[in-house]
Order: structure tokens, then C-alpha cells, then sequence
């Protein structure tokens, strides 16, 4: 087609591009349903966690085996996530996206009907793998779909928003769900939105295809998804059974040498799982370390805070529920606002200042006492704590997923990914086992109600949550505020 003499006409005919920080309507319409996605699997973390004793009843599960409601979503979500972001850059992130999808809806209904401890169990593992197979993927398809700017931004800060007003909206909706209907739909209730979504998903998002050229490392895999498994079970028994038990130790230890021979046979591996290159990258590293803190820290926090209210303060399952609805408003706030905090500071920077404002809240929870009347201090604390934690998240998810290609935001995002289901596997039961050991210690003492020994196990162990978490913001701080300027290079 000759080109027009006219301007205007000219003008006409090219293609319009979307202004630099303005979303198209299909690309509003993809980050809802993503941001769908990433709620309703982040309400899946926490949904049942008000309801386990109801559940136990249900179909006879001991009061002793509660803990497994948990850990069978924790072990498969935590262990297979970095294997299944690699099978998306392979078979396609929209395809696995709606997979795993698929397979959330098959294991809710199951959990939804189950009549005994095995249907129930089984369907909390299928929910964990469609965790692992459709967040990565997910995150995946929401950068990919923003070019790197102040779309992109507005896009991470939405879902840095939605985390752990997802972990909130859980503890409320699952209360609410068992103290009115039952406990069944707090499975039942994610198929109609899984349905939507999946109807929807081919339509709106990109990515259908995937490498067709790559492979996967199938050593790579085994190693890492058996050494997560590992790890993590070792740490997760150890909150429930104590660090005596050896199995525990067993565990870590196996979970150690095998993560230790990924290491080595990504080193070697002409298709490797998890790219070295992208690994030893500052902002990655660093990045993915700081964001380990924000979640296994921050997770910590929120269970703590559940035990004070419920062991502590006295209050109901829904009472619980609705008082976290404060620092969950405050946490989705930090989203909205996350893209302005990323005008005035950077994202590496944003990272460090989420993590002390978890840091000052976990200080000031330390100080909470017996009776309700510190029910202002918790209630300030913690949406100072969940603010924080909101724009660590955003920070973190722009930090370690920015200045690369699209053919390795795949890995990365499967790496932030890794990091947030292992983080929030592993914080609970460390700073829990800290919380037993010290109120078995002062109920043996003697002079302490069993409220106020309990109080005294949760505030050592927010204290040392406190310390932690200052220590992690000054090394990310030093390694990527001080020694990281400029663009971020694998040396750098």
C-alpha cells in the first residue's frame, strides 16, 4: 500500500499503541482475572485455618492430626512450585494456568463432599499442587502482559495488595463460612469463581504457546521437588512434635543434600531448571531473599496475632476474623498506593522499608498485655505491620522480577514464587516452636495463668521476630541499596 501524502491520514493509519502508563480494557480485563486468581489461591492458604476443629469433627480427624489439613497444601505448593514455572515456560503459562485451574475445582469439590480423613486430605493436597501449578503461572502471564514501566508497576502492587489481603479475607470469610453454613464452603466456595475464570481465561490472556524447543531437566526436578518435600516436612513436623524428634532432623538433612545436588546439576545442566545466570543477578538473589523475610516473618506475625486473640484475649473464630479486617483494609491501602511509593522511592528500597515497618510492629505487639484493653495497641500495630507487609511484597515482586527478558520471567517468577509458598510454610512453625518452648518453660515455672503463659511464649517469639526481621532488612539493604546501584548485572 503506497503510503498517504496526508499527515493526518498517515496518522490515522498506524496502529495505536497504549500510552505508557494507561492499561487497554483487554489489559484490565487479564489483571482481574490474574489478580482473581492469585486472591482466591491466597485465600486457599488460610481460609481453613479458623475451621480445622470444625473439619476434624466432620470426618473424623483427631484433634492430633489437625495439623495435616495444613501441611498436606503446604508440602505440594511449597515443593513443586519451581517445577511446574518451568513446565509453563514449556507447555505454555496460559495452558497450565488453566490446569491447574482445573485441577483446584476437582480437588475443592472433592474436599467439599469428602466423608472421611483420606477424601479430605487428598483433596488438600490436589488444592496445594494446583497452587504450585497455577501462581507461578499466573504471576508469570500478569508480567508479561504489562510492559516493565509504571503499568507493570501499577499491575505488582495490585497483587502485592491482594497476598495478604487474601491471607485476611481467609481468616474472616472461613470463620464466617463455619460459624453460619458449614465448613464444606470453605472448599465449595472456590469452584464458581474457578469456573469463571477458566471460561474466561483463553479470551483475554496471551501466552497460549509455549518453548517449543526447550526441555525440562528432569534431574533438576526430582532433586528439588524432593528436597523441598523434605525440608519442608522436616520444619513442619518439628512445629507440631518438637526439635527432639529425630524424624525432624532426618528430614532437614535430607532435604539439604538433595537441594545441595540441584545446585550442582544446574551447574552442569545444558537445560537447567533454574538458569545460574538469573541466580547470581543482585536484584534476583537478594531480591528473593528479602522477600523470604516479608513472607515467613510477616505469616508468622498473622498466627501469632491469632493466638493472642483467640488463646489469649478470649475472642471467637468470627470475632478473630473481623478484627483482622483492620490490617487487611490497611494492607490493600499499601497496594493502591504502591504505585506512587515506587515514584518517590525505589522498589529494592520500598523492600527495606516494608520489612522495618513489619520489624516496629512485631515490636509493638511484644508489649500487648492479657486483657482486652490492648486490643488499640494490636489493632495500631498491626495495620502499621500489614501496611509494611503490602509494600514489602510490592517491592519484592518489582525487585526481583524487573531488568530481565521474557524468556526468563518464567524462572523468576517461579522463584518469587518458590519464596513466598516456602517462606510462609516455614515461618509458622519455627516462631511457634520458639512460642511453645518458652510457655511450657513458665507454666512448669509455676505463678502463670495459661493465658498469661501462652502470652509469654508469643512475646518472645515476636520479639525474636522483631530482630530477625531488622537483621534481613539491613542486609538487603547493604547488598542492594549500597552495593547494588545502577542497573543490576550478574557481578552486580
Amino acid at each position: 500500500m503506497p503510503e498517504p501524502r496526508d499527515p493526518d491520514e498517515a496518522r490515522r493509519r498506524r496502529p495505536v499503541e497504549p500510552a505508557a502508563d494507561r492499561m487497554t480494557p483487554r489489559q484490565r480485563l487479564a489483571l482481574v482475572l490474574l489478580l482473581g486468581t492469585q486472591f482466591m489461591l491466597a485465600i486457599d492458604f488460610s481460609i481453613l485455618n479458623v475451621a480445622l476443629p470444625s473439619i476434624g469433627h466432620g470426618v473424623g480427624l483427631g484433634d492430633r492430626d489437625l495439623q495435616w489439613i495444613a501441611t498436606a497444601f503446604a508440602l505440594p505448593s511449597a515443593g513443586l512450585t519451581l517445577l511446574f514455572a518451568r513446565v509453563a515456560d514449556l507447555a505454555g503459562r496460559r495452558r497450565t494456568l488453566l490446569t491447574g485451574l482445573v485441577l483446584l475445582v476437582a480437588a475443592s469439590l472433592l474436599g467439599g463432599f469428602a466423608q472421611g480423613p483420606t477424601e479430605l486430605l487428598v483433596a488438600r493436597v490436589g488444592q496445594g499442587m494446583a497452587a504450585a501449578i497455577a501462581i507461578p503461572a499466573a504471576l508469570s502471564l500478569l508480567v508479561i502482559t504489562f510492559p516493565e514501566g509504571p503499568v507493570r508497576q501499577r499491575a505488582l502492587s495490585l497483587n502485592g495488595a491482594l497476598l495478604p489481603a487474601g491471607f485476611t479475607v481467609g481468616a474472616l470469610v472461613g470463620g464466617l463460612l463455619t460459624g453460619y453454613l458449614s465448613w464444606r464452603w470453605a472448599f465449595l466456595v472456590n469452584v464458581p469463581v474457578a469456573v469463571v475464570i477458566i471460561a474466561l481465561a483463553p479470551r483475554v490472556l496471551t501466552g497460549g504457546r509455549g518453548d517449543a524447543g526447550g526441555r525440562l531437566d528432569v534431574p533438576g526436578a526430582l532433586t528439588v521437588t524432593a528436597g523441598l518435600v523434605a525440608f519442608v516436612y522436616g520444619i513442619s513436623r518439628a512445629g507440631e512434635e518438637g526439635w527432639s524428634d529425630p524424624w525432624v532432623w532426618v528430614s532437614i538433612a535430607v532435604g539439604a543434600v538433595l537441594l545441595g545436588a540441584f545446585g550442582r546439576i544446574e551447574s552442569t545442566s545444558p537445560h537447567p531448571l533454574a538458569s545460574l545466570d538469573v541466580l547470581r543477578l543482585r536484584h534476583v538473589g537478594w531480591g528473593n531473599a528479602g522477600g523470604f523475610g516479608v513472607f515467613a516473618l510477616g505469616s508468622s506475625i498473622v498466627f501469632m496475632m491469632t493466638l493472642y486473640l483467640q488463646q489469649v484475649l478470649h475472642y471467637s473464630a468470627v470475632t478473630t476474623g473481623l478484627i483482622f479486617g483492620v490490617p487487611g483494609a490497611a494492607a490493600f491501602t499499601a497496594g493502591l498506593l504502591g504505585p506512587r511509593l515506587l515514584g518517590l522511592v525505589q522498589a529494592r528500597a520500598l523492600l527495606v522499608i516494608g520489612l522495618l515497618l513489619q520489624a516496629l510492629c512485631a515490636l509493638g505487639l511484644v508489649f500487648a498485655g492479657v486483657d482486652r484493653g490492648s486490643l488499640t495497641l494490636v489493632l495500631a500495630a498491626s495495620a502499621v505491620g500489614f501496611f509494611g507487609h503490602a509494600c514489602g511484597i510490592v517491592g519484592y515482586l518489582v525487585t526481583a522480577t524487573s531488568n530481565l527478558p521474557d524468556e526468563q520471567q518464567g524462572l523468576a517468577t517461579g522463584l518469587t514464587t518458590m519464596t513466598q509458598q516456602v517462606a510462609l510454610t516455614l515461618g509458622i512453625p519455627v516462631l511457634s516452636a520458639i512460642a511453645n518452648a518458652r510457655a511450657t518453660a513458665l507454666t512448669h515455672a509455676g505463678g502463670h495463668s495459661a493465658a498469661g503463659a501462652t502470652l509469654g511464649g508469643i512475646r518472645l517469639a515476636l520479639g525474636v521476630n522483631a530482630a530477625v526481621t531488622v537483621a534481613v532488612a539491613a542486609l538487603v539493604a547493604v547488598f542492594l541499596l549500597v552495593r547494588g546501584r545502577g542497573r543490576p548485572t550478574a557481578d552486580s
